[in-house]
Parts: structure tokens; C-alpha cells; sequence
């Protein structure tokens, strides 16, 4: 029967993410593997019989490169599997956003330049004397990497996570310059919106917490509600963590009374999942929703040890009683020489 346009377009995406020396591609070896999972995910092995099992799970501690699967025409599978599963092409595009973003910030770990003293040397001021100048020195280098590598973690999931969800529900993410939604004070600007679908404009958070945030940050939250009734939308707060105080309180209260609706917890998931349908609905939950609440169930108060050895080509992480080791590569990107993600990164994963 062969790839609807629209299908064909998302193989091809769906193959690449990025531009530049951090840009990732996967492979017909890799784009096997995740098609096996998907097969094993849905059920439909005896469907597939020429498409070997998947050697390990997707979520697993081997190196991302040793993912793959050995089949001669994985397009095929690809086309064969959506000819069966409607929803399937879909589901393809998401795990293979998530297997990229892994893929990728695997090389930003490996890439990530150490910090010069030119760019830490003055927070040295701070504390010095407290250490001597080459222990302090070393804490600041380590500071300012951790601090890197985790800035560049909360951007790459920002450019993840809303797609996956929108995509998965039908929707799609709205950057600010093509947003429909425009600001009350000021209708020539647009607002970023995790997810438009129909007449609904979806706010999409994994927690909302009592830290405080800058003023002005928190009015942007509390005027989202506002600005999506005034250009003709209704808004909609989905909050996946159930836990309630005082800021979660205030903000159903701002979407409440613009006629908003509003999903906490449970409520969120179920929400999600009636929007996917029943092939969408297991990706949410197996790539999601299950890896989130096992960190939310587990994180503790209590820091662990953490010891941290750099040797030149690796650096080695101790958490606790458990390792981390990172590969260092002869290649480092400085932060200007990064690929900036396009307003339409979220096309990567349209359906």
C-alpha cells in the first residue's frame, strides 16, 4: 500500500534531530531496534517474525549506541507496522524524539568543555580562603561543569517533553512566534503554549511547587489563563503530581475563573490518556508517566556521597554505592558553537 506523505515525512524526521557537530542520526541499525520495541511494546510479534527480538529494554544502562537491531529494510517494517497500527506512526515519531534527546545529550556529556578560570576566577572571591587556591579552583571548575551540563539537561527536555505530550494527545506545540494565544497586554506578541488542540490551549507541568519564584515570573503563570479566554481559547492546567500548596492552589484558581479547565494527579493522567487512545495512552505510560513516578517515589531528602574523578579522557561519577562513566571525547563544543534548537524543533515529531 506504501507511506501516506504525512507517514513518509515522519520516517525521514524522525531520523534526525539538531544541525551542526552535536547533530544526531539514527541509523537503519537503530531505527530497527526502536521498531522492534514498538512491535514487542503493541504485541505484534507474531506479525513480524523477520524483525529479531529486542536484545534489551529501552530504558537501560548499555551504551545508546548499542542499540540496534540487524534488518535489511527497516522502512519496510516501519510501513508494515502502520498499515496494522493506525496510531503506530505516531508512536514511532515519539520514541525515536526520545531516543535522539538521549542520544544527544550522551555527546553533550562528552563535549561539554571544561570551565576556564577566566569564566569562574571572580566567584572565587566569595570563598577564598576558605580552601586552598588549587582546591578551590578545582570546586569551582566542578561547580560551573555540573552547572552546565545540567542548564543544557532542563533545555533539552523543554524541547522534548510538551512535544511528546501534545503529539501523543493529538495536539501540537505553539512557539511564541507562531502562537496563536497573544498576550492581553500586548496582542502583537505572542505566547508559548505546551499544546494547542482544538480550541484548547494546554498548560503541561510535571509538578508545581511552594519554592518562590521571581514576581514576574510567576505573573506570567498566573496571566497564561488570562490571555488564552482573551484570544479565544480555553485553558486548560495539566498537572501531573497530585501534591497540593498554596502555589498549585493559586493557579487552578487563576485558570477556574476564566472558565479554565483543570487535571491534578491522577485526574492529569487519565486526562492524557482518554486524549491518546489506547496505542498512545501505553507510550505515556511506559516512557512517562512509569519513569517519573519512580523517581518521585524514590527521591529522598538525604544527599548521597557523590564523588567526582576527571582523568582526561573520562570522567567517572560515584553516587552512593553507584557509578556513572563518561566517555570524553577529543572534541569540545564552547557554548557559542552549540546548535540552538529552531522555533520549529517541535516538528520533528508532528504526525
Amino acid at each position: 500500500m506504501g507511506l501516506s506523505k504525512s507517514q513518509a515525512a515522519i520516517w525521514q524526521k524522525s531520523k534526525t534531530l539538531g544541525s551542526g557537530g552535536q547533530a544526531v542520526r539514527l541509523t537503519d541499525e537503530m531505527c530497527a531496534f526502536l521498531l522492534s520495541i514498538i512491535v514487542d511494546d503493541l504485541g505484534l510479534q507474531s506479525e513480524f517474525s523477520d524483525l529479531p527480538k529486542p536484545h534489551t529494554q529501552f530504558y537501560t544502562d548499555s551504551p545508546l549506541s548499542s542499540l540496534t537491531a540487524n534488518h535489511k529494510d527497516p522502512k519496510n517494517i516501519f510501513e508494515r507496522l502502520v498499515g496494522i497500527n493506525e496510531d503506530a506512526d505516531t508512536y514511532f515519531a515519539c520514541l525515536c524524539a526520545l531516543h535522539k534527546a538521549r542520544l544527544k545529550y550522551e555527546r553533550i556529556l562528552s563535549t561539554q568543555p571544561i570551565p576556564t578560570l577566566e569564566q569562574v576566577g571572580p566567584r572565587g572571591l566569595l570563598q577564598y580562603g576558605k580552601l586552598s587556591g588549587n582546591a578551590l579552583a578545582g570546586f569551582l571548575f566542578w561547580r560551573k561543569w555540573f552547572f552546565d551540563i545540567d542548564n543544557r539537561a532542563g533545555q533539552e527536555t523543554g524541547y522534548l517533553f510538551e512535544p511528546i505530550i501534545a503529539n501523543a494527545i493529538g495536539g501540537t506545540p505553539a512557539p511564541s512566534s507562531k502562537s496563536p494565544v497573544k498576550r492581553k497586554s500586548d496582542n502583537r506578541k505572542g505566547r508559548q503554549v505546551d499544546c494547542i488542540l482544538d480550541n484548547k490551549a494546554y498548560e503541561l507541568k510535571i509538578r508545581v511547587t511552594i519554592a518562590a519564584s521571581g514576581q514576574g515570573r510567576w505573573q506570567e503563570e498566573l496571566d497564561f489563563p488570562t490571555d488564552c479566554e482573551a484570544s479565544g481559547f480555553q485553558p486548560v492546567l495539566v498537572c501531573m503530581d497530585g501534591t497540593r500548596n498554596s502555589k498549585i492552589d493559586e493557579l487552578i484558581l487563576a485558570f477556574e475563573a476564566v472558565g479554565g479547565a483543570v487535571y491534578v494527579g491522577e485526574a492529569a493522567w487519565k486526562h492524557l490518556d482518554d486524549l491518546a487512545g489506547p496505542t498512545m495512552a501505553q507510550f505515556i505510560e511506559k516512557y512517562v508517566r512509569a519513569p517519573i513516578q519512580d523517581l518521585l517515589s524514590k527521591a529522598s531528602n538525604l544527599m548521597p556521597d557523590l564523588v567526582a574523578k576527571h582523568t582526561g579522557s573520562r570522567i567517572e561519577i560515584s553516587i552512593g554505592s553507584e557509578s556513572l562513566k563518561i566517555r570524553r571525547g577529543e572534541e569540545e563544543f564552547a557554548d557559542d558553537e552549540l546548535d540552538v534548537m529552531p522555533d520549529d524543533a517541535a516538528d520533528e515529531i508532528e504526525s
